[in-house]
Protein backbone atom coordinates (compact mmCIF):
# COMPACT_ATOMS: atom_id res chain seq x y z
CA UNK A 1 0.00 0.00 0.00
CA UNK A 2 1.22 3.71 -1.40
CA UNK A 3 2.32 5.87 2.02
CA UNK A 4 0.18 8.88 2.46
CA UNK A 5 1.32 12.07 4.18
CA UNK A 6 -0.64 14.02 6.39
CA UNK A 7 -2.77 15.77 3.87
CA UNK A 8 -3.68 12.32 2.32
CA UNK A 9 -1.39 12.47 -0.61
CA UNK A 10 0.17 9.66 -1.75
CA UNK A 11 4.08 9.88 -1.27
CA UNK A 12 6.22 9.18 -3.91
CA UNK A 13 9.62 7.69 -1.90
CA UNK A 14 11.55 7.10 -5.18
CA UNK A 15 11.01 11.02 -6.71
CA UNK A 16 11.55 12.51 -3.03
CA UNK A 17 14.65 9.79 -2.61
CA UNK A 18 16.42 11.43 -6.29
CA UNK A 19 15.26 14.70 -4.82
CA UNK A 20 17.12 14.35 -1.60
CA UNK A 21 20.37 13.09 -3.41
CA UNK A 22 20.14 16.08 -5.78
CA UNK A 23 19.80 18.12 -2.75
CA UNK A 24 23.19 16.39 -1.23
CA UNK A 25 25.14 16.33 -4.29
CA UNK A 26 24.56 19.97 -4.92
CA UNK A 27 25.03 20.67 -1.13
CA UNK A 28 28.78 18.37 -1.78
CA UNK A 29 29.40 20.41 -4.96
CA UNK A 30 29.18 23.60 -2.97
CA UNK A 31 31.44 22.20 -0.20
CA UNK A 32 33.42 21.26 -2.70
CA UNK A 33 33.46 25.02 -4.28
CA UNK A 34 34.12 26.22 -0.96
CA UNK A 35 37.25 24.13 -0.12
CA UNK A 36 38.71 24.74 -3.58
CA UNK A 37 37.91 28.09 -4.83
CA UNK A 38 38.51 31.47 -2.71
CA UNK A 39 38.02 34.92 -4.09
CA UNK A 40 41.31 36.51 -5.35
CA UNK A 41 42.51 33.05 -6.59
CA UNK A 42 44.19 32.95 -9.55
CA UNK A 43 42.18 30.43 -12.23
CA UNK A 44 44.10 29.66 -15.76
CA UNK A 45 40.90 28.07 -17.57
CA UNK A 46 39.69 27.19 -20.62
CA UNK A 47 37.27 29.30 -22.49
CA UNK A 48 33.85 27.11 -23.07
CA UNK A 49 31.66 29.61 -24.73
CA UNK A 50 31.64 32.88 -25.44
CA UNK A 51 27.85 34.93 -25.72
CA UNK A 52 26.50 38.41 -26.37
CA UNK A 53 27.25 39.92 -22.38
CA UNK A 54 29.13 37.09 -20.88
CA UNK A 55 31.27 33.89 -21.31
CA UNK A 56 32.19 30.45 -19.62
CA UNK A 57 35.75 29.59 -18.28
CA UNK A 58 36.78 26.51 -17.07
CA UNK A 59 37.73 26.28 -13.29
CA UNK A 60 39.03 22.87 -12.44
CA UNK A 61 35.98 22.73 -9.85
CA UNK A 62 32.22 21.31 -11.24
CA UNK A 63 31.17 25.05 -11.38
CA UNK A 64 32.50 26.94 -14.64
CA UNK A 65 33.02 30.67 -13.93
CA UNK A 66 31.53 33.91 -15.89
CA UNK A 67 33.34 36.40 -17.23
CA UNK A 68 32.40 39.12 -18.87
CA UNK A 69 33.07 39.55 -22.62
CA UNK A 70 34.33 42.74 -22.28
CA UNK A 71 37.37 41.42 -20.55
CA UNK A 72 37.93 39.52 -23.55
CA UNK A 73 37.73 42.41 -25.96
CA UNK A 74 41.51 44.08 -27.12
CA UNK A 75 41.60 47.72 -27.43
CA UNK A 76 40.16 48.17 -30.52
CA UNK A 77 37.15 46.41 -29.02
CA UNK A 78 37.63 43.83 -30.70
CA UNK A 79 37.24 40.17 -29.85
CA UNK A 80 40.58 38.73 -29.22
CA UNK A 81 39.91 35.40 -27.37
CA UNK A 82 38.12 32.31 -29.10
CA UNK A 83 36.04 28.88 -27.64
CA UNK A 84 39.03 26.70 -26.39
CA UNK A 85 41.50 29.21 -25.43
CA UNK A 86 43.36 29.29 -22.26
CA UNK A 87 42.89 32.80 -20.23
CA UNK A 88 44.60 33.78 -17.10
CA UNK A 89 41.56 34.91 -14.51
CA UNK A 90 40.99 35.62 -10.39
CA UNK A 91 38.38 34.94 -9.05
CA UNK A 92 36.71 38.04 -7.45
CA UNK A 93 33.28 36.74 -6.31
CA UNK A 94 31.32 33.84 -5.33
CA UNK A 95 28.09 34.23 -4.87
CA UNK A 96 24.74 31.42 -4.81
CA UNK A 97 27.47 28.80 -6.00
CA UNK A 98 28.13 31.44 -9.13
CA UNK A 99 32.32 32.00 -9.35
CA UNK A 100 32.52 35.65 -11.08
CA UNK A 101 35.72 35.85 -12.84
CA UNK A 102 37.68 38.97 -14.36
CA UNK A 103 40.79 39.04 -16.48
CA UNK A 104 43.92 39.40 -14.46
CA UNK A 105 44.86 43.27 -14.91
CA UNK A 106 41.47 43.97 -16.35
CA UNK A 107 39.71 47.53 -15.51
CA UNK A 108 36.60 46.00 -14.74
CA UNK A 109 38.38 44.30 -11.92
CA UNK A 110 37.71 46.94 -9.38
CA UNK A 111 36.63 46.48 -6.11
CA UNK A 112 36.33 49.40 -2.86
CA UNK A 113 38.75 46.94 -0.75
CA UNK A 114 42.09 48.08 -1.18
CA UNK A 115 43.23 44.99 0.97
CA UNK A 116 41.07 42.80 -1.28
CA UNK A 117 42.61 44.27 -4.36
CA UNK A 118 46.25 43.71 -3.14
CA UNK A 119 45.09 40.34 -2.57
CA UNK A 120 43.58 40.08 -5.82
CA UNK A 121 46.04 41.64 -8.04
CA UNK A 122 43.36 43.60 -9.08
CA UNK A 123 44.59 47.53 -10.44
CA UNK A 124 43.27 50.54 -8.69
CA UNK A 125 43.29 54.06 -9.78
CA UNK A 126 45.12 56.78 -8.32
CA UNK A 127 46.37 60.16 -8.68
CA UNK A 128 49.89 61.43 -8.30
CA UNK A 129 49.77 64.09 -5.89
CA UNK A 130 53.54 65.24 -5.72
CA UNK A 131 57.14 64.10 -5.99
CA UNK A 132 59.13 62.80 -3.05
CA UNK A 133 62.59 61.41 -2.08
CA UNK A 134 62.99 58.06 -4.08
CA UNK A 135 59.45 58.12 -5.92
CA UNK A 136 55.90 59.59 -5.88
CA UNK A 137 53.25 59.99 -2.88
CA UNK A 138 49.70 59.24 -4.25
CA UNK A 139 45.86 59.36 -3.44
CA UNK A 140 44.27 56.45 -3.94
CA UNK A 141 40.31 55.72 -2.68
CA UNK A 142 41.32 58.58 0.38
CA UNK A 143 44.36 56.90 1.30
CA UNK A 144 48.07 57.56 0.57
CA UNK A 145 50.05 55.26 -0.97
CA UNK A 146 54.12 55.53 -2.34
CA UNK A 147 55.22 54.78 -5.67
CA UNK A 148 59.13 54.53 -6.15
CA UNK A 149 60.32 56.13 -9.20
CA UNK A 150 61.61 52.68 -10.92
CA UNK A 151 58.11 51.64 -10.91
CA UNK A 152 56.06 54.77 -12.36
CA UNK A 153 56.65 53.68 -15.69
CA UNK A 154 58.58 50.97 -18.28
CA UNK A 155 61.31 53.78 -19.34
CA UNK A 156 64.09 55.59 -17.46
CA UNK A 157 62.28 58.37 -15.85
CA UNK A 158 64.19 61.90 -16.38
CA UNK A 159 61.73 64.49 -15.96
CA UNK A 160 59.37 63.58 -12.99
CA UNK A 161 57.35 66.30 -12.43
CA UNK A 162 55.57 65.54 -16.11
CA UNK A 163 53.82 62.43 -13.46
CA UNK A 164 52.15 64.95 -10.96
CA UNK A 165 48.65 65.52 -10.77
CA UNK A 166 47.90 62.59 -13.34
CA UNK A 167 45.49 59.35 -12.94
CA UNK A 168 47.34 55.78 -13.52
CA UNK A 169 46.15 52.78 -12.88
CA UNK A 170 48.49 51.08 -10.36
CA UNK A 171 49.21 47.42 -8.84
CA UNK A 172 49.13 47.49 -5.01
CA UNK A 173 52.76 45.54 -4.31
CA UNK A 174 52.72 45.95 -0.14
CA UNK A 175 49.89 46.47 2.16
CA UNK A 176 49.71 46.95 6.02
CA UNK A 177 48.03 49.46 7.81
CA UNK A 178 51.41 52.34 8.05
CA UNK A 179 52.54 51.38 4.50
CA UNK A 180 51.00 50.69 0.78
CA UNK A 181 53.47 50.71 -1.96
CA UNK A 182 52.49 50.60 -5.83
CA UNK A 183 54.02 49.52 -9.30
CA UNK A 184 52.58 51.17 -12.33
CA UNK A 185 55.15 48.90 -14.36
CA UNK A 186 53.98 45.57 -13.16
CA UNK A 187 50.61 46.38 -14.72
CA UNK A 188 52.51 47.81 -17.91
CA UNK A 189 54.10 44.58 -17.88
CA UNK A 190 51.24 42.33 -17.78
CA UNK A 191 49.62 44.54 -20.65
CA UNK A 192 52.61 44.56 -22.32
CA UNK A 193 53.10 40.68 -22.30
CA UNK A 194 49.15 40.05 -23.46
CA UNK A 195 49.57 42.84 -26.57
CA UNK A 196 52.47 40.96 -27.82
CA UNK A 197 50.99 37.43 -27.26
CA UNK A 198 48.46 38.85 -29.80
CA UNK A 199 50.73 40.32 -32.01
CA UNK A 200 52.70 36.81 -32.90
CA UNK A 201 48.95 35.63 -33.36
CA UNK A 202 48.23 38.36 -35.77
CA UNK A 203 51.44 39.17 -37.81
CA UNK A 204 53.75 37.13 -40.03
CA UNK A 205 57.40 38.14 -41.71
CA UNK A 206 56.67 40.23 -44.29
CA UNK A 207 54.17 42.21 -43.12
CA UNK A 208 54.64 45.84 -43.85
CA UNK A 209 53.90 48.56 -40.89
CA UNK A 210 53.56 52.27 -40.58
CA UNK A 211 56.29 52.73 -37.04
CA UNK A 212 57.37 55.79 -34.92
CA UNK A 213 60.86 56.18 -33.83
CA UNK A 214 61.20 55.99 -30.28
CA UNK A 215 64.70 56.18 -29.50
CA UNK A 216 68.04 55.73 -31.65
CA UNK A 217 70.78 53.69 -30.39
CA UNK A 218 74.34 53.18 -31.93
CA UNK A 219 73.64 50.03 -33.13
CA UNK A 220 69.90 50.82 -34.32
CA UNK A 221 66.44 52.71 -33.79
CA UNK A 222 63.63 51.24 -31.57
CA UNK A 223 60.44 51.54 -33.46
CA UNK A 224 56.81 52.05 -31.90
CA UNK A 225 54.85 49.57 -34.25
CA UNK A 226 51.74 49.24 -32.16
CA UNK A 227 51.02 50.63 -28.49
CA UNK A 228 53.24 49.06 -26.07
CA UNK A 229 54.91 47.08 -29.24
CA UNK A 230 58.38 48.43 -29.92
CA UNK A 231 60.89 45.98 -32.37
CA UNK A 232 64.17 47.08 -33.84
CA UNK A 233 65.99 48.37 -36.91
CA UNK A 234 69.27 47.33 -36.88
CA UNK A 235 71.86 49.65 -38.28
CA UNK A 236 72.27 47.51 -41.02
CA UNK A 237 68.95 47.40 -41.97
CA UNK A 238 68.37 51.11 -41.79
CA UNK A 239 69.82 52.10 -45.34
CA UNK A 240 71.46 50.28 -48.31
CA UNK A 241 74.16 52.82 -48.03
CA UNK A 242 76.57 52.10 -45.13
CA UNK A 243 75.91 54.40 -42.17
CA UNK A 244 77.73 54.54 -39.02
CA UNK A 245 75.09 55.76 -36.96
CA UNK A 246 71.19 55.69 -37.04
CA UNK A 247 71.05 59.63 -36.19
CA UNK A 248 72.26 60.08 -40.06
CA UNK A 249 69.16 59.54 -41.47
CA UNK A 250 66.44 59.03 -38.88
CA UNK A 251 65.47 60.86 -36.30
CA UNK A 252 63.25 60.25 -32.63
CA UNK A 253 59.54 60.72 -33.76
CA UNK A 254 60.12 60.38 -37.40
CA UNK A 255 57.13 58.32 -39.16
CA UNK A 256 58.60 55.74 -41.30
CA UNK A 257 57.22 52.09 -42.97
CA UNK A 258 59.12 49.31 -41.94
CA UNK A 259 59.47 45.05 -42.46
CA UNK A 260 58.94 42.75 -40.10
CA UNK A 261 62.01 39.97 -41.04
CA UNK A 262 61.38 38.24 -37.81
CA UNK A 263 60.23 37.64 -34.44
CA UNK A 264 61.69 35.46 -31.67
CA UNK A 265 60.46 34.82 -28.07
CA UNK A 266 64.10 35.85 -25.60
CA UNK A 267 63.78 34.68 -22.06
CA UNK A 268 59.88 35.78 -22.27
CA UNK A 269 60.25 38.77 -24.02
CA UNK A 270 59.48 39.33 -27.68
CA UNK A 271 62.15 40.23 -29.83
CA UNK A 272 60.56 41.73 -33.23
CA UNK A 273 63.59 42.34 -35.78
CA UNK A 274 62.63 45.06 -38.29
CA UNK A 275 64.02 46.61 -41.72
CA UNK A 276 63.90 50.06 -43.23
CA UNK A 277 65.50 49.63 -46.48
CA UNK A 278 63.84 46.55 -47.23
CA UNK A 279 60.15 48.21 -46.89
CA UNK A 280 60.49 49.68 -50.36
CA UNK A 281 59.58 47.03 -52.50
CA UNK A 282 62.35 45.42 -54.58
CA UNK A 283 64.67 48.57 -53.71
CA UNK A 284 68.00 46.69 -53.55
CA UNK A 285 70.56 48.85 -55.49
CA UNK A 286 72.51 46.29 -56.00
CA UNK A 287 69.82 45.01 -58.77
CA UNK A 288 71.09 47.83 -60.95
CA UNK A 289 74.68 46.96 -60.77
CA UNK A 290 75.31 45.03 -63.85
CA UNK A 291 73.68 46.55 -66.04
CA UNK A 292 74.76 50.26 -64.60
CA UNK A 293 77.97 49.61 -63.87
CA UNK A 294 79.45 46.69 -66.08
CA UNK A 295 83.35 45.98 -65.89
CA UNK A 296 85.47 48.85 -67.48
CA UNK A 297 83.01 51.85 -66.73
CA UNK A 298 84.62 54.65 -65.13
CA UNK A 299 83.34 56.19 -62.59
CA UNK A 300 83.18 59.38 -59.20
CA UNK A 301 82.65 57.98 -55.92
CA UNK A 302 83.30 59.21 -52.01
CA UNK A 303 86.09 57.09 -49.72
CA UNK A 304 83.70 55.81 -47.02
CA UNK A 305 86.55 53.99 -45.05
CA UNK A 306 89.96 53.70 -45.49
CA UNK A 307 91.74 50.37 -43.97
CA UNK A 308 95.42 49.44 -44.14
CA UNK A 309 94.73 47.15 -47.12
CA UNK A 310 92.75 49.64 -49.44
CA UNK A 311 89.77 52.27 -49.88
CA UNK A 312 86.35 51.09 -49.82
CA UNK A 313 84.40 53.93 -51.89
CA UNK A 314 81.12 54.85 -52.68
CA UNK A 315 79.51 54.91 -56.24
CA UNK A 316 76.77 55.06 -55.55
CA UNK A 317 73.62 55.04 -52.55
CA UNK A 318 73.84 51.28 -51.07
CA UNK A 319 76.52 50.48 -53.40
CA UNK A 320 80.34 50.56 -52.25
CA UNK A 321 83.70 48.53 -53.65
CA UNK A 322 87.11 48.38 -52.80
CA UNK A 323 89.98 50.14 -54.35
CA UNK A 324 92.67 47.73 -53.01
CA UNK A 325 96.36 49.57 -51.70
CA UNK A 326 98.41 47.16 -54.37
CA UNK A 327 96.37 49.08 -57.28
CA UNK A 328 98.11 52.91 -56.31
CA UNK A 329 101.09 51.60 -54.09
CA UNK A 330 103.39 51.69 -57.57
CA UNK A 331 101.20 54.32 -59.78
CA UNK A 332 102.83 57.99 -60.29
CA UNK A 333 99.84 59.48 -57.99
CA UNK A 334 100.56 57.27 -55.07
CA UNK A 335 100.85 59.87 -52.95
CA UNK A 336 98.21 61.73 -53.73
CA UNK A 337 95.75 58.16 -53.09
CA UNK A 338 98.10 57.62 -49.48
CA UNK A 339 96.62 61.17 -48.33
CA UNK A 340 92.82 60.67 -49.78
CA UNK A 341 90.64 60.37 -46.97
CA UNK A 342 86.94 59.86 -45.66
CA UNK A 343 84.56 62.33 -47.71
CA UNK A 344 86.84 62.74 -50.42
CA UNK A 345 85.61 62.57 -54.18
CA UNK A 346 88.02 59.81 -56.23
CA UNK A 347 87.71 58.71 -59.59
CA UNK A 348 87.87 54.75 -60.14
CA UNK A 349 86.82 52.06 -62.42
CA UNK A 350 84.66 48.89 -62.05
CA UNK A 351 87.59 45.67 -62.50
CA UNK A 352 85.42 43.07 -61.32
CA UNK A 353 82.05 42.42 -60.13
CA UNK A 354 80.83 39.41 -57.56
CA UNK A 355 77.12 40.07 -57.16
CA UNK A 356 76.08 36.86 -55.27
CA UNK A 357 78.76 38.39 -52.38
CA UNK A 358 77.47 42.13 -53.22
CA UNK A 359 81.27 42.90 -53.49
CA UNK A 360 82.59 45.06 -56.26
CA UNK A 361 86.88 45.01 -56.83
CA UNK A 362 87.67 48.73 -57.88
CA UNK A 363 90.74 49.79 -59.83
CA UNK A 364 92.59 53.25 -61.85
CA UNK A 365 91.25 54.93 -64.78
CA UNK A 366 93.38 53.61 -67.60
CA UNK A 367 95.13 51.00 -66.13
CA UNK A 368 92.92 47.50 -67.46
CA UNK A 369 94.57 44.50 -68.34
CA UNK A 370 95.52 44.84 -72.20
CA UNK A 371 94.20 41.68 -73.82
CA UNK A 372 95.09 43.15 -77.63
CA UNK A 373 97.49 40.74 -77.86
CA UNK A 374 95.41 37.96 -77.86
CA UNK A 375 94.07 39.43 -81.52
CA UNK A 376 97.42 38.57 -83.21
CA UNK A 377 98.13 35.23 -84.45
CA UNK A 378 102.01 33.74 -85.36
CA UNK A 379 102.95 34.78 -89.45
CA UNK A 380 105.80 33.11 -91.13
CA UNK A 381 107.46 36.17 -90.97
CA UNK A 382 107.24 36.19 -87.08
CA UNK A 383 108.16 33.79 -84.23
CA UNK A 384 107.90 31.29 -86.46
CA UNK A 385 110.50 31.83 -89.49
CA UNK A 386 113.35 32.30 -86.57
CA UNK A 387 112.61 28.35 -85.83
CA UNK A 388 112.47 27.39 -88.92
CA UNK A 389 115.85 29.41 -89.44
CA UNK A 390 117.86 27.97 -86.57
CA UNK A 391 116.74 24.17 -87.75
CA UNK A 392 119.72 24.79 -90.16
CA UNK A 393 122.12 25.64 -88.26
CA UNK A 394 124.53 22.92 -87.19
CA UNK A 395 124.33 23.64 -83.53
CA UNK A 396 126.52 20.85 -81.63
CA UNK A 397 127.18 21.35 -77.61
CA UNK A 398 130.85 22.08 -76.82
CA UNK A 399 132.99 19.08 -75.15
Amino acid sequence: MAKKDIFGDEVNETKDMASFEELFAQSEQNQNLDRRVRVGDNIRGEILSIGKEEAFVSTGTPVDGLILRQDLLDENKELKYKVGDIIECVVIAIKGGEIRLSKRGSKNATTDSLEDAFDMELPVEGRVTEVVNGGFRLSIQGKTAFCPVSQIDMKFVTDTAEYVDKKFEFMITQFDKRNIVVSRRRLLEQQRAENEGTFMLKHQPGALFEAKVMRLEKFGAFVELEPGIEGLVHVSEVSWSRIHDPKEVLSVGQQITVKLLKIDDVDGKLKISLSLKQADGDGNPWNSVPAKYPVGTVVKGKVEKKETYGMFVNIAPGITGLLPRVKWRDSVDAAQYENKKRGDEITVQIDQIMFEEKKISLGLPGEATDDSWKSHTSTSSGFGSLGDALKGLDLKPKK
